[in-house]
């Protein structure tokens, strides 16, 4: 069988709809977030049966990418998607050798998968990993404590000073460390590091930066030459452009999730959609740039986080569309 979408579709119809049908299958699986990890492997497996498996992959990432990038045309309506929707590709599934006819294509959304709907590969070699919805604790050897939000991913190594330390490679999490006589304890995320003895903070790592929270005792951002210090209740973000400066911040409010609730206070809804995007399979993708600049307040359970569409349809007069999958469009 050719590689080639048209060709196969001409030559075996029937073929190609059972291998856009079981492509699709794979998709509703790992984007409910129902997938186990023998489900990769038998992904795998699947994928390299046949080049054609790996060429609607191939194809069916477009389809991501086109609803990743909807934006409103001069009217404000939604412009059409690349093409149809119904063609969706599963998580992780270029893994391996699972997409060898597209290996180009493949590294690119390995690295940086669509509209977020996978884990990339630096977020699948990590040593424990949370799945969308799931939060988790994990003690280490020198009894520091973390405690692992949604969609957060780490890497457990050793402090050039002697110390303990992790990579946050993406997500949020509590880290409790206790006074070390052997050294500090540290959080490397993107480009920077956060040191801290005897002290419990909160550092949410996301694509506009770290944002670290002081609990108790006292934190040390580190960032190339530039150092800055918090107190409890303080706050800093730094990213590319630098350590912001120091920021009140409400401990209750930061930690918020530990407790099963998100708060939002005259937050922007473009904000808002993407906190919860972080709590629910699925995806909603804001088509309303005016929308996303209105302020909204909530409190909400997590275990009911789907209420926030509702809730802003009726606060806001928007309307929101269902599509398979768990994609949401927001407008």
């Amino acid at each position: 069988m050719t590689s080639n979408p048209d060709s196969a579709a001409h030559d075996q119809p029937d073929n190609c709809a059972s291998i856009d049908q079981e492509a699709y299958a794979w998709v509703m699986r790992f984007a409910s977030g129902q997938a186990s990890e023998t489900d990769i492997g038998a992904l795998q497996r699947w994928s390299r049966q046949d080049p054609a498996h790996a060429e609607a992959f191939r194809r069916i990432s477009q389809t991501w990418k086109g609803l990743g990038e909807l934006r409103l045309n001069e009217r404000g309506a939604p412009r059409p998607l690349a093409a149809p929707v119904a063609r969706r590709m599963g998580r992780r599934a270029f893994l391996g050798g699972a997409v060898a006819a597209s290996a180009a294509g493949a590294a690119v959304l390995v690295a940086r998968p669509p509209l977020g709907l996978w884990p990339s590969l630096s977020e699948l070699a990590a040593d424990y990993r949370t799945a969308t919805g799931e939060q988790r604790q994990v003690v280490l050897a020198d009894n520091t404590s973390i405690d692992m939000n949604t969609q957060t991913s780490i890497a457990i190594r050793s402090s050039e000073d002697g110390g303990s330390g992790i990579d946050l490679i993406s997500g949020e999490a509590v880290f409790s460390a206790p006074a070390q006589s052997s050294g500090q304890f540290a959080v490397h995320a993107a480009n920077g590091r956060i040191v801290a003895n005897d002290a419990r903070f909160n550092v949410r790592y996301q694509d506009n930066g770290v944002c670290v929270t002081c609990l108790k005792g006292e934190v040390r951002i580190e960032q190339g030459s530039a150092m800055l210090s918090l107190s409890p209740q303080r706050q800093a973000v730094y990213s590319d452009r630098g350590i912001s400066s120091v920021m009140v911040a409400d401990p209750a409010h930061v930690t918020a999730w530990q407790e099963g609730v998100v708060i939002f206070q005259l937050t922007p809804v473009s904000e808002v959609v993407t906190e919860v995007n972080r709590y629910r399979s699925g995806k909603i993708i804001l088509t309303n740039q005016q929308l996303g600049r209105r302020l909204f307040n909530a409190r909400l359970r997590i275990a009911n986080i789907d209420l926030v569409v509702s809730r802003i349809e009726q606060v806001f007069g928007a309307r929101a569309t269902t599509l398979p999958g768990g994609i949401t469009l927001l407008g």
